[in-house]
């Protein structure tokens, strides 16, 4: 018998009660609950013999100039009156789901704005097939890509391509969420869960670092806080700040694990006149002055394994303009690693106090680094059974979506539609309102969705124009779950649906 089994009793599915258990039908776990008491999810319950919701739905406040001061529903009960001229905007966190698949989303809303007839159908979704892509701001070596990604010792991931200043991690899907042990889904699922609602989680890498990732904060690599992402690679940083070093020092190297920048031989040392140094690194040349494969990657300097950047160095060259003092600087990407050389009478760079001339362009390299940040990215597909929610021929609200007549936020951030079939979503988690994401324990992850379009539009795809109400009715009476209590949430960075969108297109013209 397995937790939930023990925790609640199974019957039937046709049966709505079980003696004074009511059955909650919101998600495909049915649970049986007791009166006062939640379901597996925490999110339903059964208060005065009836399924409520117990989170608020959250109805976003758009004053009508920004930064004007918002009137919070829920410190009260509302009594109908007008508290204020600004555009309100249902959300689908709290409102429940379409499951079991028949019926209607739990709240489709009209509203008219700017002369529009707007209507807006929400709901909980349960994503099975769903995800997170995170992107750690460091040039820190993670773990070889497709390393797995564990979280309370069970796989939940891969390491997967990097980018640009940035390490990336593909967390989630459906094959870790059902496809492995229960263990390896419930670790799956509640890493999501900490994720998406901005919460900080452990991670390890294997044959790798331990990361912990909280979306909208700076990464924490082996227990070191990452400060800054790279300005670029070595080569570009040269190219950026050749100027800065000119007639100041002899020689630079920007040590990077991509490619390592020489400004002697470097295109854009030439075009400013620099003279050969004779120096010689340690790596594959790609083009003059820029090199690969300096080093294995790692935590040291500009994401490689080393601490002393001499490593990279071989024998200077006499011949090509090497010569007792002449002045060198290393660098890394950041900044945050610098040293400061000058050649021997046997043409070895012994280091020397680092000189107060090169200190403002160090400090440069610096200051045009952007603060390392972990960004937490939801990626989900809005399957049928979600889309039957909004219209009886499921694939036009996909052609809808596709056809730029139907704008998708999650809780009502705006997001990222990919090309292709299907309604495959991706959207930033620090722009959804905290506490947005939820479970089932089947395991799956809950996410709001709303579909905004314009009433003519909606009704033209097949949508259910008989539960139809108005954003006044919605507030006054609440839903099928609603728990008669509604919150404004103040979503500065957030539009209202875009209207631009939403109006018609004149002809010959983008919608």
């Amino acid at each position: 018998m397995n937790e939930l089994s023990e925790r609640f009793e199974t019957h039937e599915a046709g049966d709505r009660q079980a003696g004074e258990k009511l059955r909650c039908d919101a998600c495909p776990v049915m649970c049986y609950i007791a009166e006062g008491r939640t379901g597996a999810c925490d999110r339903y319950g059964n208060f005065g013999n009836r399924i409520v919701r117990c989170d608020p739905v959250r109805v976003l406040d758009y004053a009508v100039e920004r930064g004007a001061p918002l009137v919070p529903f829920g410190d009260e009960p509302w009594d109908g009156e007008l508290v204020n001229t600004g555009r309100h905007f249902v959300t689908a966190i709290g409102s429940g789901t379409t499951y079991p698949d028949y019926k209607p989303a739990p709240f489709i809303v009209s509203q008219e704005v700017e002369g529009v007839d707007l209507v807006t159908v929400v709901t909980e979704g349960i994503f099975s097939y769903c995800g997170v892509k995170v992107k750690i701001d460091t040039d820190r070596h993670l773990g070889l890509e497709t390393a797995t990604v564990r979280a309370q010792g069970e796989a939940v991931g891969h390491v997967t391509t990097g980018e640009y200043g940035s390490q990336m991690l593909s967390l989630g899907g459906v094959h870790h969420l059902t496809g492995g042990s229960k263990s390896e889904g419930r670790a799956t699922c509640e890493t999501l869960l900490e994720l998406c609602n901005k919460k900080p989680v452990e991670l390890t890498i294997d044959g790798g670092a331990t990361v912990v990732v909280e979306a909208g904060k700076p990464p924490v690599i082996d227990g070191q806080a990452e400060h800054r992402m790279r300005v670029g690679c070595g080569s570009a940083t040269i190219g950026m700040f050749g100027t800065q070093w000119r007639g100041l020092v002899d020689e630079v190297v920007v040590v990077d694990d991509h490619i390592t920048g020489v400004v002697s031989e470097h295109q854009a040392g030439k075009v400013l006149g620099w003279e050969d140094t004779g120096i010689r690194i340690l790596g594959r040349k790609s083009t003059p002055g820029r090199y690969f494969k300096v080093s294995e990657p790692g935590l040291g300097w500009g994401g490689t394994s080393i601490s002393d950047p001499l490593a990279i160095l071989g024998d200077w060259n006499a011949k090509k303009g090497a010569r007792p003092g002449l002045s060198l600087l290393m660098v890394s990407t950041t900044g945050e690693q610098f040293a400061y050389y000058e050649l021997d009478e046997a043409l070895k760079p012994v280091e020397k106090p680092f000189p107060e001339r090169l200190r403002k362009s160090v400090g440069l390299i610096e200051d045009n680094c952007e603060p390392a940040l972990c960004t937490v990215l939801f990626v989900g597909g809005a399957g049928g059974s979600l889309r039957a929610g909004v219209t009886e021929n499921p694939v036009n609200l996909t052609r809808s979506v596709h056809g730029l007549k139907t704008y998708v936020t999650v809780g009502g951030a705006p997001v990222y539609v990919w090309p292709g079939g299907g309604i495959t979503l991706m959207v930033d988690v620090t722009r959804v309102p905290d506490g947005a994401f939820g479970y089932v324990p089947t395991p799956a992850l809950v996410a709001p969705i709303e579909f905004t379009l314009r009433k003519d539009d909606y009704l033209a795809l097949g949508g259910y124009e008989a539960d139809i109400r108005s954003i006044g009715d919605v507030l006054a009476r609440g839903g099928e779950y609603f728990n008669e209590r509604a919150v404004a949430a103040a979503m500065a960075d957030n539009p209202w649906p875009p209207l631009v969108q939403l109006r018609r297109a004149k002809p010959g013209s983008s919608p």
